[in-house]
């Protein structure tokens, strides 16, 4: 398979070892001080570039009939416009906040808790996300994928806050502190007992495979899809 890496960062160089490790030629390395490439070169596209570069890079993509995956955060505001694009172009897009396999096994621990909390007003939530400081989005996407799969269990919360909030929104305390890979934690206070539940990377390898892996699969299918699919859970 021939794989383009849009973002040629530290997860783009571990992305591109476990690629040609499992067999996949790497043909293009665009990153930003490298913007001129042929995307058509490409079997797939695998995105982690940066907020302000995704929506170019995925629109090329589809407008060119390269399947993509994308992992870049903080552009989720023209989702839908990249979804819609997918579907006109009958192309292939995959869009994950985190494609590790433990944090997506992590969202659907997440989801089934807040269920099961949602009767429990004694229980006020909040969430703390730590990343590397090279991270340029506050809060993370998994931490807001978090927050926004706990909004759509919960009786109470609608909302998310960074760092400080009251009534109905979720508090995310957002951490920067280097070589950091992704910790996550939700926690569920009440004046007589709390419940915390944590997902710690060690490091970017399992990030760097389930995107391989979703890259992978996307190959000759059509649609929009996510890690759900891919790793058939939930």
């Amino acid at each position: 398979m021939k794989i383009a890496l849009l973002g040629y960062g530290k997860m783009g160089k571990t992305i591109e070892q476990i690629a040609l490790d499992r067999g996949h030629e790497i043909v293009i390395k665009a990153s930003i001080e490298q913007p001129d490439y042929d995307i058509t070169t490409a079997d797939v596209a695998i995105d982690f570039s940066i907020p302000d570069a995704a929506v170019g890079n995925i629109s090329n993509c589809l407008n060119n009939n390269v399947p993509v995956v994308s992992g870049t955060t903080g552009w989720l505001q023209d989702y839908d416009k990249m979804t819609a694009l997918c579907e006109e172009k009958k192309g292939a897009f995959i869009y994950a906040s985190n494609f590790s396999l433990g944090v997506n096994i992590f969202f659907e621990l997440n989801k089934t808790l807040a269920k099961m909390m949602s009767a429990l007003d004694q229980y006020n939530i909040s969430m703390e996300e730590v990343h590397h400081t090279q991270k340029l989005d506050e809060p993370s996407g998994t931490a807001i994928s978090l927050a926004n799969d706990i909004i759509s269990e919960h009786a109470t919360y609608n909302q998310w806050a960074l760092n400080e909030a009251e009534g109905t929104a979720i508090p995310i305390v957002a951490k920067r502190i280097p070589e950091v890979p992704g910790t996550h934690v939700v926690t569920y206070d009440s004046p007589v007992d709390s419940i915390t539940i944590e997902h710690k990377a060690h490091n970017r390898q399992g990030f760097a495979l389930g995107a391989v892996i979703a890259a992978e699969w996307l190959v000759g299918k059509t649609g929009v899809y996510s890690m759900k699919d891919v790793l058939n859970i939930g």
